[in-house]
Order: C-alpha cells, then structure tokens, then sequence
C-alpha cells in the first residue's frame, strides 16, 4: 500500500516538475529577451550553462562513485580519454546542442512565449521523421495522424500571428518589447519570420541529436550522470567558439557578462538544471502523463503570456493550440499496450543518455 501510495506521489511530482519546466523556461527566456535594461548575449547564456551542468554532473559522478577521490578519477580517465571513439562520438550531438541552444534564444527573442511554445513542439515530428529514416521505425497509424493534428495545428497558430486576425497578439507583443531597444543597443529589432525559423531549425537539431544518440550510444555502459560530463566537456569549446563567431566583438566592447544580474543566473541555473531534473523525473512519467505536462506549459505560457507580454489570444490560435495538444496525446498513445498490463517504466536510451537541453 505505501508502495501505491509513494508511486502516485512520485507521479504526481512528475507532472509538477515536467509542468513548470516546459512553462518557466520559455516564459523565462522570452522575459529576459524583452525586458527593458541591457540585453545579456545569448551565447554567453549558453556557455555558461554548459558549465554549470558540467560541475553539478561531475558532482554526482563523484557522489556515484562513492565519494572516492582516486575512483571517480580512473572513472572519468577510463570513460572519457581512454575510450576516445566513444568520446568522439559524443561531439556531434555536443555541437548540435549548442546551436539548437543559441537558436532557441533567437527563437524566443523574436516570438512570444506562447507561439514558441506550441511551435517548438514541432521536434516531435522532426523526431519521428529521423526514427523512420535512420532507425527504420514503424509508427502506429494513430501516430502519423497525430504528425498530421501537429502540423495543421502549428500552421493555425503561426497563421493567427500574420494574419489581420491574429495581428493584434503579434503587434501587442512587439510593442511591448519595443521600449527595450531603447534601453539597450543589444537588444534585438522583433522579427517574426526569423524567429519561426530559428524554432524550427532548433526542433530539426532536436529530432536530429534525439535519433542519433538513440542509433549510436544504445547499449552503452554509461550512467547518464557520466554521459552528460562528456556531453558538457564536449560543448564548452564549441561555445567558446560560437561566443567568438557571433558576439567577438561585442563581448570585447561590452565585456563577457554584460547585462548579466540575479534573473539571468537564474535563466542559466534553470537551463542547466532543468533537464536534469526531467531526466530523474521522467522515469516515472508515462506518456500520457508526459503529454497532459506538455499540454499544461502551452496553457500556463498562453495564459502567462497574456498578463506578461500583453498577448492577445484569439480564436484561431486557440484553435491550432488545442489541434497540437491533441497530437500530444495521439502520439503518445500506444494501441498495443490496452490490452495488456502495463510493464513498468524505465528509462529509455533517449531518455537516459539524451537529457532534455531545454
């Protein structure tokens, strides 16, 4: 009984954190983006994320390892420098991760934080493409008509925003990020177009990084604490790189943490964290319970967005929202396991080894 008991609590923290997680951060990067004072550089942001989820990962592989100094050394040296293919293996997705991180921050610059929550669910279908393409998966019926409710959807929301209809939602928006340029010369002109593309180049590197980590990591030996060491060791020099390709100059006039204050450690701290805490969690989250989180952010970032950034919800993306929860909870639908029980849910390779990034 307390077995059932402490299972439903665990669940039910499950929807919680999964809820505030997709929510809370598209809102918060929206925020940070558009508020007035000096805009901080999105790249810096990730960077410095990268560092954080590398120290809190090489913590717990320590605490793994039973807090022994000289194991949890010969533990990195025999996973991370003696295994060099495995290693080198991991740069791809640690190179997609960066770019899928900075284009977020684009994304979430140029689009208010509902639209960039229901668009970013795209990556469901980006994922699905990959795993009929590279992993020949077969998908359920139920599934591809879901793909179909997912993409409709999305193209209701993003016609609400350019159309005369649903111009007021795009307009408010903007108008209410517009005083910031004002406060700062880095903070970014709105652009919707670029921003719709940055979503849905992030949602491709999502389903592309997804796929690839699934086809070439199963099987591996590897905690997920000590996979994500290799994956943040991996990416600090590509964001280094990134700093100095897009911001060099920036960062030499305004300096390394310009606009920096408490909300946006906080932006980082909940960036790095944030999929950590989901890949604990998750592992007793089903699909529907994954989906009914998902579905619950898009209706928190709606509402939010509304009081925050002056949204004007209408009908139309009202509309296209409820089609893309929809496809949620389609997707996640599994036919063949009505008419048995239920096995217990453990960990996928995609779960495990592939935290979520955002």
């Amino acid at each position: 009984m307390n077995i059932h008991v402490n299972t439903n609590t665990l669940k039910y923290i499950s929807l919680l954190t999964l809820t505030l997680q997709n929510a809370i951060l598209g809102l918060s990067m929206r925020y940070a983006r558009t508020r007035p004072g000096d805009i901080f550089l999105s790249s810096t942001a990730v960077l410095m994320a990268e560092f954080v989820k590398l120290i809190t990962c090489l913590v717990l592989v320590f605490n793994e390892e039973g807090k022994d100094a000289q194991r949890f050394v010969r533990s990195l040296h025999k996973t991370i420098i003696a295994n060099p293919v495995d290693t080198l293996k991991v740069c791809v997705p640690s190179l997609v991760y960066i770019v899928q991180n900075n284009l977020l921050y684009v994304s979430a610059s140029h689009l208010d934080a509902a639209t960039y929550q229901v668009t970013y669910q795209l990556k469901i279908l980006t994922t699905a493409m990959f795993a009929v393409v590279i992993l020949r998966r077969r998908l359920f019926n139920t599934q591809w008509g879901a793909l179909v409710l997912l993409v409709l959807g999305i193209v209701l929301v993003q016609l609400a925003q350019t159309d005369g209809g649903g111009s007021g939602g795009a307009g408010d928006d903007a108008a209410s990020s517009a005083p910031t340029a004002t406060h700062s010369s880095l903070a970014p002109a709105q652009n919707r177009m670029l921003g719709l593309w940055s979503a849905l180049g992030a949602c491709f590197l999502s389903g592309f990084a997804g796929i690839y980590f699934e086809k070439i990591l199963k099987g591996a030996e590897i905690s997920v604490w000590m996979r994500n060491v290799q994956l943040s060791l991996l990416s600090i020099p590509f964001g280094l790189l990134t700093c100095f390709i897009n911001d060099a100059s920036r960062i030499y006039n305004y300096g390394f943490f310009h606009g920096y204050d408490l909300f946006v450690w906080y932006l980082v701290l909940l960036q790095a964290g944030g999929g950590l805490i989901v890949a604990v969690v998750v592992k007793y989250a089903d699909n529907i319970l994954k989906g009914f989180a998902t579905s619950l952010a898009i209706i928190i970032s709606c509402i939010a967005s509304i009081y925050i950034f002056n949204f004007n919800l209408t009908l139309q993306f009202s509309a296209g929202a409820m089609l893309v929860i929809a496809s949620i909870f389609l997707y996640g639908y599994d036919p063949a396991r009505t008419a048995t029980k239920p096995a217990p849910h453990n960990l996928s390779v995609d779960e495990e080894k592939l935290l979520p990034r955002v």
